[in-house]
């Protein structure tokens, strides 16, 4: 796995662009907000009542598909 749950979510969308549409797909479509910045996807996802483990599922595929 290339992503973690502890990265911050800024960092993750930085090195890789098409996670961007990954976590819009998941309802975390503020990735422009100060708080993005700050959390990590753990806490970004826990924010949204995201399940983190199928959040970094999804972002790791989406990297090994690029």
């Amino acid at each position: 796995m290339k992503i973690t749950k502890d990265m911050s979510i800024v960092e993750v969308v930085q090195k890789y662009p098409e996670t961007a549409e990954v976590f819009m797909a998941f309802g975390m479509g503020c990735l422009g907000c100060a708080a993005a910045r700050f959390e990590n996807i753990a806490q970004g996802a826990g924010v949204h009542g995201i399940d983190v483990d199928q959040l970094i599922t999804a972002l790791n595929k989406k990297v090994e598909d690029k």
